[in-house]
C-alpha cells in the first residue's frame, strides 16, 4: 500500500482537491472553486469575509464533493484572490452584488440558490437576495457584519482608518500572523489557526481596501428588513468579532431564531463545520469531522 502523501493530510494540501476556477463576466473576472453535483445545477453559494477567501470553506467542499444532490459554488470576492476589483473606489455592497449575479449568470445557473454570506459576505448576500428575490431560496449569515452604517460619522471613519492603518503597518501577512487566532475559539486547533493564518496572508491591499470601505458604509439591517425569503442567522459563543449579541440582533431583524453553533470563534464554517453543514443542509461530515486537522 503506498503511503499517503503529506501535502494531502494539511487542510492546505486538501484544498487544493478543489483548484481554483477563473470565469469572465462583463463585469469583470471571478475566481471560484466549486465542488459536488445536483441534476438542477447548482444548490449553494459561498460568500466568504474581508480577511478570508474561498479555501474558507474548506470543509463545506468536501462535504459535498463526492455528492450527487448538491452542487456548491465558493467565490474570490471582487479584488481577491484573481478576481478583478469593482470599479468604485468606496463601493457598496450593490456593487458586490452585481458581480455575484454577473458570474452566475456567465455559469447559466438560473434555479434559486442557498445563498450563504459569512461577515462581510453577509452585507453583499443579503444585498444580492435583494436584486434578485426570486433566484434565492433561502439566506444564509453566518457570523453576519452589520456594517457600520449607523454609527456616528466619527466612529466610523476611526474604524475605516484604524482597519487601513493596521493593514498599512503591518502588511497582510502581518496582519494574518497579529488577528489570525482571533478568529477562532480558543480551543482551536494549531493547524486550524494556522490554516486561517494562511488565507488571510493572501489578501491584496487593493481588494481589503475596498471591502473595507463597504464594511464603512454598510448597513445589514436595512436591507435585512425587505428581504423575502426565508432567512438563518447564526454564529458561535466565542466570535469575538461578531458578538453573539450582535447575531442575535440581526436574527430578530430578520425576525427568526438565532442559531447557536456552540463554542465556535468567527471563522465558524471551519470552528463548527458539521454544525454549519448541518444548517446548510449538506451531507453528513461524520466521517470528516475526525480527518479535520
Amino acid at each position: 500500500m503506498n503511503p499517503v502523501e503529506p501535502s494531502t493530510t494539511t487542510l492546505a494540501g486538501r484544498i487544493q482537491r478543489f483548484a481554483p476556477a477563473r470565469l469572465a463576466t462583463p463585469a469583470g473576472e471571478v475566481e471560484f472553486r466549486r465542488a459536488g453535483t445536483a441534476p438542477a445545477g447548482v444548490t449553494h453559494v459561498l460568500l466568504h469575509g474581508i480577511g478570508s477567501g474561498s479555501g474558507s470553506w474548506l470543509m463545506q467542499l468536501e462535504a459535498v464533493a463526492r455528492s450527487k444532490g448538491v452542487g456548491v459554488l465558493a467565490w474570490e470576492a471582487p479584488g481577491y484572490g484573481a478576481s478583478s476589483p469593482v470599479g468604485a473606489a468606496h463601493p457598496d455592497a450593490g456593487d458586490y452584488a452585481s458581480r455575484l449575479w454577473a458570474w452566475l449568470d456567465a455559469l447559466d445557473v438560473s434555479l434559486p440558490v442557498t445563498l450563504v454570506g459569512h461577515s462581510l459576505g453577509a452585507l453583499m448576500a443579503t444585498r444580492a437576495a435583494l436584486q434578485r428575490p426570486r433566484q434565492v431560496a433561502r439566506l444564509v449569515l453566518l457570523s453576519p457584519a452589520q456594517g457600520y452604517a449607523r454609527a456616528s460619522e466619527e466612529d466610523r471613519a476611526k474604524k475605516l482608518n484604524d482597519r487601513l492603518a493596521n493593514l498599512q503597518a503591518l502588511g497582510p501577512a502581518g496582519m494574518a500572523q497579529k488577528r489570525g487566532a482571533a478568529m477562532l475559539s480558543p480551543r482551536a486547533d494549531a493547524a486550524h489557526v494556522a490554516y486561517v493564518q494562511s488565507i488571510m496572508a493572501q489578501v491584496h491591499v487593493g481588494g481589503y481596501t475596498q471591502a473595507s470601505h463597504l464594511l464603512a458604509g454598510g448597513d445589514l439591517l436595512a436591507d435585512l428588513a425587505k428581504v423575502t425569503c426565508p432567512v438563518a442567522v447564526a454564529s458561535g459563543q466565542a466570535d469575538t468579532i461578531t458578538l453573539p449579541a450582535g447575531c442575535q440582533a440581526v436574527a430578530a431583524a430578520a425576525g427568526v431564531p438565532w442559531t447557536d453553533l456552540g463554542d465556535a470563534g468567527h471563522a465558524c464554517a471551519l470552528d463548527a463545520f458539521g454544525k454549519v453543514n448541518a444548517l446548510l443542509g449538506l451531507p453528513d461530515s461524520g466521517k470528516q469531522q475526525k480527518a479535520a486537522v
